[in-house]
């Protein structure tokens, strides 16, 4: 078929490069006239560098430009890394957006239990469904993940088809997942397919991934041999691994008692759809006090160490309904996500400082990850045989490991990017053209601001150093009136000389009003200048540390 000026070009705005944060977007047309749709709009969590931030978000600025260009958004699977950010950034797309039910009574729910829930209109996907968005066609594949009704996205469009798998592994018995189409994959593969943009995640390790059945036969096995208390904690959204707890509790006459607000939400969800048919009724925190140690599975929010899950605040004593004790036993069914190995750490201490069994995936099969190892993925490509390979969902070594996997399977091309390279996939050899704006966006409580800005530096700042507020009046001779009032935040009290920094502050003040002739003293504005430069050499000799500094004189 002849395109003329047409491409077909992906252009990921998160989640390479990084583990998190998923959102790309595929356009199609001539160059300044091209039509696009978007897969995900995903979160990351920020770390210990970034105080006072919960999530980060993508920067969409370049779809917000072309956002009357935008036919539709279209999600993957409910995981928070792919849909986290929707509810924020939807208000500056305001275009359709596509999920399956799972996922769409998800965020309902989820915005009924939030002060500032926004009401999106959501078209609702079916498992082999197809969704006509302009120049593209979308068709729904059935995926195994650790979560329900995740599915890959085959994408044809006049330049051909791309399949984006989202998050996958092959999974005979996933527990409350699809299974993996490989029926349909192959016949998508047959077709004949352009491109493969393709999950990362789990390249480096070699083999295929144990099943969820298999963990669920593990956890009953364990349950089992327990004598006293057993609470589990695993990722909210891994219905299957809830099932399975449920089934072990149910299986050794023990009660399972959901803990945690995101635990709650997911077991509604999944009730409604029938993903939990069949097991008794979940038990809620209340009960929990009531029922022997030997008759109770508390099932727990938490796994990734979040200082105001349950699991957490149970570690802490703090919890206001659940406690363990010496001769109890908490198993984490998860994986430690890179980054939060401190989090999660401080937990399993101040478990074991008190008396508490730990069991995690180190020394038992407790937990399965949902993405695909390298024979999983050489099965993949078995199967679509693309043209074209992009890596995606990955950190660098990620991505170029599958990218090195690619090519020893005999795709013709393949392109390794990162986030805001703008990709041709067709009508040509496929490459990188262009490069559009992108970035990320810093959750601040109720605000969303621009990591360009100097709030989160400021507090590092503060969080380094400490703060030093003066306050003094002049009158309108310049002199003195009154003592020089000051508060100190966040540094110590003496010097190495044993000199309280008060009086350090104090001279610092003095010194600097005995300096300055009276008539500059009637300038506020150097005044206030001179002042912090003096206070933070004066702290910044004595301690080698300079503090932010804030002077506020008034004339009077």
């Amino acid at each position: 078929m002849a395109l003329g000026d047409d491409e077909l070009v992906f252009v990921p705005l998160g989640g390479l490069g990084e583990i998190g944060m998923n959102a790309a977007l595929y356009g199609f047309g001539p160059k300044g006239r091209r039509k696009w749709i978007m897969v995900d709009c995903g979160v990351a969590f920020a770390g210990d560098d970034l105080p006072g931030i919960d999530l980060l978000m993508p920067d969409l600025r370049f779809l917000e430009a072309n956002q009357r260009d935008l036919l539709g958004v279209i999600i993957t699977h409910a995981h928070e890394d792919h849909i986290g950010a929707l509810a924020d950034l939807w208000p500056r797309l305001q275009a359709p957006v596509y999920a399956t039910r799972f996922a769409a009574d998800l965020l309902e729910v989820r915005r009924f239990n939030e002060q500032s829930g926004r009401k999106i209109p959501m078209n609702v996907m079916e498992r082999g469904g197809r969704v006509q968005l302009g120049p593209f066609e979308i068709e729904i594949v059935g995926m195994a993940h650790s979560i329900p009704e995740s599915c890959a996205l085959a994408i044809r469009t006049p330049a051909g088809t791309v399949i984006h798998t989202g998050d996958w592994k092959i999974d005979p018995t996933p527990g409350a997942s699809w299974i993996t189409d490989e029926k349909r994959l192959r016949e998508i593969g047959d077709e004949g397919v352009l491109a493969l943009i393709c999950d990362s995640t789990n390249v480096v390790r070699g083999g295929e991934s144990p099943s969820e059945a298999d963990v669920a036969a593990s956890l009953k096995q364990i349950i089992a041999e327990a004598k006293n208390r057993v609470a589990v904690t695993t990722f909210a959204s891994n219905v299957a691994r809830i099932r399975a707890v449920a089934e072990a509790a149910a299986a050794n006459g023990r009660e399972c008692i959901a803990i945690g607000r995101a635990m709650d939400r997911v077991i509604q969800v999944a009730t409604e759809l029938g993903y939990l048919d069949g097991l008794p009724p979940f038990r809620g925190a209340d009960a929990y006090g009531y029922l022997p140690r030997d008759k109770v599975v508390a099932l727990l929010t938490g796994s990734q160490g979040e200082p105001r899950a349950a699991l957490a605040r149970v570690a802490e004593d703090q919890h206001p309904d659940v406690a363990l004790a010496s001769g109890d036993l908490v198993i984490l069914s998860s994986r430690t996500i890179p980054g939060n190995e401190k989090a999660v750490g401080r937990i399993v201490n101040n478990l074991i400082r008190q008396g508490v069994e730990i069991i995690t995936d180190r020394t038992h099969l407790v937990h399965v990850s949902g993405h695909p190892r390298r024979g999983e993925l050489e099965r993949m490509y078995s199967w679509v045989r693309p043209k074209v390979a992009v890596p995606v969902h990955g950190e660098p070594l990620h991505l170029h490991e599958h990218a090195k996997l690619a090519r020893s399977l005999g795709v013709e091309e393949v392109v390794v990017a990162k986030d805001g390279d703008m990709i041709l996939l067709g009508p040509d050899r496929a490459g990188i053209i262009d490069e559009v704006p992108y970035g990320r966006l810093f959750k601040d409580g109720e605000l969303l601001i621009s990591a360009g800005e100097s709030t989160v530096q400021e507090r590092r700042r503060l969080a380094f150093a400490g703060v030093v507020s003066v306050a003094l009046a002049l009158d309108g001779r310049g002199d003195l009136v009154g003592d020089p009032g000051f508060e100190i935040t966040g540094l110590p009290q003496k010097t190495r000389n044993g000199e309280p920094f008060e009086d350090v502050i104090d001279e610092a003040i003095v010194s600097v009003l005995q300096s300055l002739p009276r008539q500059r003293r009637r300038d506020p504005d150097l005044v206030e200048n001179a002042i912090e430069r003096a206070v933070r050499a004066a702290v910044g000799e004595a301690w080698g540390k300079k503090p932010t500094c804030h002077v506020h004189v008034v004339l009077v």
